[in-house]
C-alpha cells in the first residue's frame, strides 16, 4: 500500500501526510477551483459568510469570553455552552483557508481580523498552556472536572486545526505557538501513566494532534492521539455510546452514538492507520464505513436519525421529517471519507463525498451565504409549526449552539484540497470542478486543468498543461456510482478503457502538453427506491439527476399541500434548465396527482382497501416541479419532501 517513491512536496491543505505515511494516494501539491458551480458557492462563502464571522462572534459573546479570560474585561461568561471557544477557532481556520485561496488574494481586512482575534486567543492562554474560557471564567479555573461534557479537549482540537491552517497558508506562527503550548500541556496531563487517564466526551483533539505532528514532526502528538483513540470504549466516561465509550473502536461492528463524535473519532483512526500502518485500525475503519453507508446513511448523505441525542439510530432507521442529518455530521463524513480515499485508493469513498457535498452539506448554507440549517430533514409537512432554535426546519442567521456555520465556512474555504490526489503512477480526479491541479511524477511537474459545468452538464474537459517528457503516467477519473453510461475521448479518438472494480477509469500513456481528454457522464433524471427495510419510505421513490438529490417545495405547488401528492412512475421525467431560478438550476418535472383523502375525523384509521386494487385517484394530472435539495428553503418557508409516494 505504501508508495515506494519519495512523495511530492506536501500540500497546504487540511490533510498533509508525513513522508512516512502508509497510504495509497496523497493530496496533490497544488489545487485551485477557478470556475463553475463550486467556485460560485465558494465565492459566496468568501465574500459573505466568512467576513461576517467576527461580527457574529462579537454579538454572541465568544470574543468577550476571551477578553474576560485574559483579564481585559469584567463580566460573566456569555453563552450557554462550555464549547463557545470552538466557534472562534473554526472561524479562524475558515479565514486561514480563505487567505490561502486564489479566490481572495490580498485580503488585508480578513488578515487583520485574523491577527486581531489571534491576539485575543493568545492573551487568554494561561502560563502553562491551558486555555478554555468556560472553565477560566465561569468555573473558577477548575479544570478537567467534567470530561464528558466540558469539551476542553474538543476546543483544543479546533484551536490546533486553526493554527495549523494559519501556518500553512500564511507562514505566520503566532497562533501555532499557542496551539503547541496547549498540546504540550495536554501531553503532561493525559496518559495511562499521567495525572489523568481519560479522554474528552467529544472527539476532535485526536485528529488535530495527528495534523500537529505532521506540521511539526513531534511524535509525542501522534502518540497522544493514539492514546485518546484507544481509551474510548473502556467505560471511563460511563460507558455510553453517545460519547463513544460503549465499546472500543477496534471492536465496533457499526457506527453508533452521537453522529459527529463518531465521525470525528473515525477520521482520527484513519489518520493513525495512515501514519502508523496499524492494520487493525484500518480494518475497523473500513468495516464501520461500510456499515454506515449500507444501513445508516440518508439518500442525501446525511447522517443522524435522532433529534434527542443527535445520534445514529438502528440499522435502516432513516426517518424523513424527523431526520436529524446535522450539517456538522455531513462535514465529519467528508473528512472521514477523504482520509479513507487517500489511505485505500478506492473511489467509493469519494462517491460518498460527492453525494454529501452536493446534498447533505450544501443544504446547510443558504444561497446568499447568510442563513443556515443545523438539521436537514427530508420532509417538512403541510402546516408545520416551527418553534425555532437550533433544531429548526427554517433557515436561521445564527444559533445558540453555533457549531455548524463556521464548520461549513472552513470546509468550503478548503474544498479544493478534496478534489485531486497523486501517487507514483500519476494523478487522480476525485471530484469534478473547473480548476487547475499540480503534482509531481518522479520529480517532474505534472499539471492538468479541468473545465466543466458539472453538475448541470456531465461533460468534463481535461487538458494536460505540463508533464514529464517521454514517460508514461496514468490519469485516473472517478466514474460515479450513480453513472450507468459514460463516453470518453482522448484527442478526439476513443481509447480502450474500462472502469476498474475500485471505481476508477485509468488512462495510461505517454502524454504531452495540450493533450485533451473529454469525459461525458450521461445525466438523465432517474427515480430511485430505498432498501425495503427502510420503513419510513417503503412505497416511495426519490428523484435524482447526476449527483443531485431533488425535492418538491410547496412554493412550486400552489392549490394544495405536498402531504397528499402521489407521483406517477409510469410517466417520463423531464429536465428544464432554469437560469433565473435559485441561482440557476436544472429542475426536473414529473406527473403526479393529489390523493382524494377522507375528511378529518375523531379517529384517523379505517379498514384497509383491497391491496390488489389501485388506490382511487383523480383523473386529472398534476405537474410536479422538483428542485435540487440543496436549494430548498431559499424562497419562502413551507412544506418540502424528498421521498414521494407512488400510491
Amino acid at each position: 500500500m505504501a508508495d515506494s517513491n519519495p512523495p511530492p512536496p506536501a500540500p497546504a491543505g487540511p490533510v498533509r501526510l508525513s513522508p512516512e505515511a502508509r497510504t495509497a494516494l496523497r493530496p496533490v501539491a497544488g489545487a485551485d477551483i477557478l470556475g463553475g458551480f463550486w467556485h460560485d458557492r465558494r465565492e459566496v462563502n468568501g465574500r459573505v459568510a466568512v467576513p461576517q464571522g467576527p461580527r457574529l462572534l462579537e454579538s454572541a459573546g465568544n470574543l468577550d469570553n476571551l477578553r474576560a479570560a485574559a483579564g481585559a474585561a469584567e463580566g460573566t461568561f456569555r453563552g450557554d455552552f462550555p464549547f463557545m471557544d470552538s466557534d472562534v477557532y473554526k472561524w479562524l481556520e475558515a479565514a486561514a483557508w480563505q487567505l490561502g485561496s486564489s479566490a481572495t488574494p490580498g485580503n488585508e481586512d480578513l488578515a487583520a481580523e485574523v491577527r486581531r482575534i489571534t491576539g485575543l486567543v493568545a492573551a487568554a492562554q494561561q502560563p502553562d498552556g491551558y486555555l478554555n474560557t468556560w472553565f477560566q471564567v465561569a468555573k473558577g479555573g477548575r479544570r478537567y472536572e467534567d470530561l464528558r461534557w466540558g469539551h476542553e479537549l474538543y476546543c483544543a482540537g479546533h484551536l490546533i486545526q486553526a493554527a495549523v491552517a494559519h501556518r500553512r497558508t500564511t507562514g505566520e506562527k503566532e497562533l501555532l505557538k499557542v496551539a503547541v503550548r496547549f498540546a504540550d500541556h495536554l501531553d503532561t496531563v493525559f496518559g495511562r501513566d499521567k495525572p489523568i487517564d481519560g479522554f474528552d466526551g467529544h472527539p476532535e483533539v485526536e485528529t488535530a494532534l495527528v495534523e500537529l505532528y505532521r506540521e511539526t514532526g513531534e511524535r509525542r502528538y501522534l502518540s497522544l492521539a493514539g492514546y485518546f483513540v484507544d481509551r474510548h470504549g473502556h467505560g471511563l466516561l460511563g460507558g455510553e455510546a453517545y460519547c463513544q465509550d460503549r465499546v472500543p473502536l477496534r471492536e465496533q461492528e457499526t457506527v453508533e452514538g452521537h453522529a459527529v463524535r463518531q465521525l470525528y473519532l473515525l477520521a482520527a483512526a484513519a489518520d493513525l492507520a495512515t501514519e502508523t500502518g496499524d492494520g487493525e485500525l484500518l480494518t475497523a475503519c473500513e468495516r464501520l464505513w461500510a456499515a454506515m453507508v449500507a444501513t445508516k446513511t440518508h439518500i442525501t448523505g446525511g447522517l443522524g436519525a435522532h433529534h434527542d441525542e443527535e445520534d445514529f439510530g438502528d440499522p435502516y432507521e432513516l426517518p424523513n421529517e424527523r431526520a436529524y442529518c446535522e450539517t456538522c455530521a455531513a462535514i465529519g463524513s467528508v473528512q472521514f471519507s477523504w482520509r479513507m480515499a487517500l489511505l485505500t485508493g478506492k473511489a467509493r469513498y469519494s462517491d460518498l463525498i460527492e453525494r454529501t457535498l452536493f446534498n447533505g452539506l450544501l443544504a446547510g448554507i443558504s444561497l446568499d451565504g447568510e442563513r443556515w440549517l443545523y438539521v436537514n430533514p427530508l420532509q417538512v409537512r403541510d402546516g408545520h409549526t416551527d418553534t425555532g432554535g437550533d433544531q429548526s426546519a427554517r433557515r436561521t442567521r445564527w444559533f445558540r449552539c453555533a457549531c455548524c456555520p463556521p464548520n461549513v465556512m472552513r470546509l468550503l474555504a478548503s474544498l479544493e484540497h478534496y478534489v485531486a490526489s497523486t501517487d507514483s503512477t500519476g494523478l487522480q480526479l476525485h471530484q469534478y470542478a473547473t480548476g487547475r491541479y499540480t503534482a509531481e511524477i518522479n520529480g517532474a511537474p505534472l499539471v492538468v486543468s479541468a473545465h466543466t459545468d458539472y453538475p448541470w452538464s456531465g461533460t468534463i474537459r481535461i487538458t494536460v498543461e505540463e508533464c514529464p517528457a517521454d514517460t508514461p503516467w496514468t490519469l485516473s477519473l472517478r466514474i460515479p456510482q450513480w453513472c450507468t453510461d459514460h463516453r470518453l475521448s482522448v484527442n478526439g479518438g476513443t481509447p480502450a478503457a474500462t472502469v476498474s472494480d475500485d471505481g476508477w477509469l485509468r488512462l495510461e500513456r505517454v502524454w504531452a502538453p495540450e493533450d485533451r481528454v473529454t469525459l461525458d457522464l450521461v445525466l438523465t433524471p432517474r427515480l430511485v427506491e430505498a432498501d425495503p427495510r427502510v420503513d419510513a419510505v417503503r412505497g416511495c421513490v426519490a428523484i435524482e439527476r447526476g449527483p443531485l438529490v431533488y425535492c418538491l417545495e410547496g412554493v412550486d405547488h400552489p392549490g394544495g399541500g405536498l402531504d397528499d401528492v402521489v407521483i406517477d412512475t409510469g410517466r417520463p421525467l423531464t429536465e428544464v434548465h432554469r437560469p433565473g431560478l435559485l441561482g440557476g438550476v436544472v429542475t426536473v418535472t414529473a406527473t403526479g396527482r393529489r390523493r382524494t383523502l377522507p375528511a378529518a375525523g375523531w379517529w384517523p384509521y379505517r379498514g384497509a382497501t383491497d391491496p390488489g386494487r389501485p388506490a382511487s385517484l383523480p383523473d386529472t394530472g398534476l405537474n410536479l416541479t422538483a428542485v435540487p435539495y440543496y436549494s430548498w428553503a431559499n424562497r419562502q418557508d413551507g412544506s418540502m419532501r424528498v421521498w414521494l409516494p407512488t400510491r
